[in-house]
């Protein structure tokens, strides 16, 4: 695909946006732009082309779990959901709107949210969907690259030409599903952490000798053979496949992922030795997955692995955790904080090609992405958001041209501008991010009044 696009309207020449991707950022990315009634080619390689990855057609899916973390405002990824609310997303409405229980997470229908977005998109009359890969893009047209980790190794090439910059390559993993009607209630039970809100995790209790059955089990499984050019795959620290986690000592899972800690069963009152936990999947809470088992095990290793968990040893796996390959580009060197490429403003990225990690990352770049493109095409002046705000700090981190070796990153409170506290709010952990939280809202909600952004 390299076509110059222009419509006509109203005796004007206007282009059309082309937004590469139909995701979370490019998804959000398009129905921003059609609420300015400005008109788009929406280009999803799926169905016709896999990802290895994906499950569906549909856009907006969740590929590797069902939540997008805390709604809170004193945890960084809550704050990130209110401010985009404050810009208006059109995403997250519908992210409330399929919601399941899953304690203090933000957990959701992932089928029944992709379907919703996917019939939004495509009956929207400004979006013009188009089911076809794009290999080449073409430089003069005001366009947004939203092609994600599992970007095609044809546009991949392409794009590596158009910034003169090397990829970087790191792996993600997922986890199992299983279904609720096959676990062991006997022994399972339903509990969150510390007993805080609804009942709404499944617990698998482990005693010792359970754990180090489960351990060597874990630890002399076959892996799937990486391809050639995965070898020395790097791993984003918080999705490290369980067998990668276990390399690391006998008692890290107990410290991570089967921690423990505040999940008795009140029925045997019993300490235990190590926790599997399980959170809801769908809306009607008849799938969970294996929370922390992102895993590159081979299908028969897991069936074993999952089926020696106190509770899953007849469970039914509907979905079994596989591994693919996620490409980010150098964002320091590429991009600036609005999003758009240094050397050509009419290029942006969104998601998590930008090298931002998360749900609630890739929808917050698609909604700036897109906000921005409609400015750039009225020849407003962008919007570079204050990095007292979670979206402008995030922002700001993956073009800071001082990283020497740039990772990616999700929200988090270690890249938002601090501001003077005394010592005694200083250590109180959750009072310092309520109030950070706050500011950056009250500053949000500035940029926007003067803007006139809603």
């Amino acid at each position: 695909m390299g076509i110059f696009h222009k419509i006509v309207k109203k005796g004007k020449q206007m282009q059309k946006v082309v937004i590469v991707g139909a995701g979370l950022a490019g998804s959000e990315a398009a129905l921003q732009l059609a609420k300015e009634k400005i008109y788009t080619d929406l280009y999803e390689m799926r169905p016709n082309i896999n990802t290895g990855a994906h499950k569906t057609d549909k856009f907006a899916e969740l590929v590797c779990s069902n939540s997008l973390g805390s709604y809170d405002i004193t945890n960084a990824s809550g704050l990130l959901k209110h401010e985009m609310e404050i810009l208006g997303s059109v995403l997250m409405p519908e992210i409330l709107n399929c919601k399941v229980p899953a304690g203090g997470a933000l957990a959701i229908d992932r089928e029944l949210f992709s379907q919703k977005i996917t019939t939004m998109i495509e009956e929207n009359p400004y979006i013009n969907v188009k089911r076809e890969e794009v290999t080449e893009i073409c430089e003069d047209v005001p366009v947004i690259i939203a092609s994600g980790p599992l970007t095609s190794d044809k546009l991949a090439e392409n794009i590596k030409k158009i910034l003169g910059q090397e990829y970087l390559y790191f792996f993600d993993a997922i986890a199992p599903i299983v279904e609720k009607d096959s676990i062991d209630f006997n022994k399972a039970f339903y509990l969150n952490r510390y007993n805080k809100g609804d009942a709404d995790y499944i617990n698998c209790p482990m005693t010792k000798d359970e754990y180090e059955k489960f351990y060597r089990i874990l630890i002399n499984s076959p892996k799937i053979e990486l391809k050639s050019f995965e070898k020395g795959a790097k791993f984003f620290e918080s999705c490290l496949p369980i067998e990668v986690l276990a390399a690391r000592g006998e008692d890290t899972l107990r410290f991570g992922p089967l921690k423990p800690v505040g999940l008795i069963d009140e029925r045997t009152g019993n300490v235990n030795y190590a926790v599997v936990q399980l959170r809801q999947d769908n809306k009607s809470a008849s799938l969970y997955n294996l929370v922390g088992f992102q895993t590159n095990l081979k299908w028969g290793s897991q069936k074993e692995l999952i089926h020696s968990v106190p509770g899953l040893e007849n469970a039914n796996i509907v979905r079994y955790g596989v591994m693919h390959r996620n490409t980010f580009i150098n964002s320091p060197r590429c991009l600036k904080p609005t999003l758009q490429l240094r050397k050509k403003d009419n290029i942006f990225f969104a998601g998590q090609i930008t090298g931002t990690e998360g749900y609630t990352e890739s929808i917050a770049s698609g909604l700036l992405a897109g906000i921005n493109m409609t400015r750039y095409l009225k020849g407003e002046s962008l919007l570079e958001l204050p990095q007292e705000t979670m979206l402008g700090a995030l922002t700001h981190y993956i073009s800071f041209e001082g990283h020497s070796s740039f990772q990616p990153v999700n929200s988090n409170w270690g890249i938002l501008s601090e501001m003077p506290m005394d010592k005694k709010v200083r250590k109180n952990k959750k009072l310092k991010n309520e109030l950070l939280g706050k500011r950056a809202i009250d500053i949000l909600n500035e940029v926007v009044k003067f803007n006139s952004l809603l």
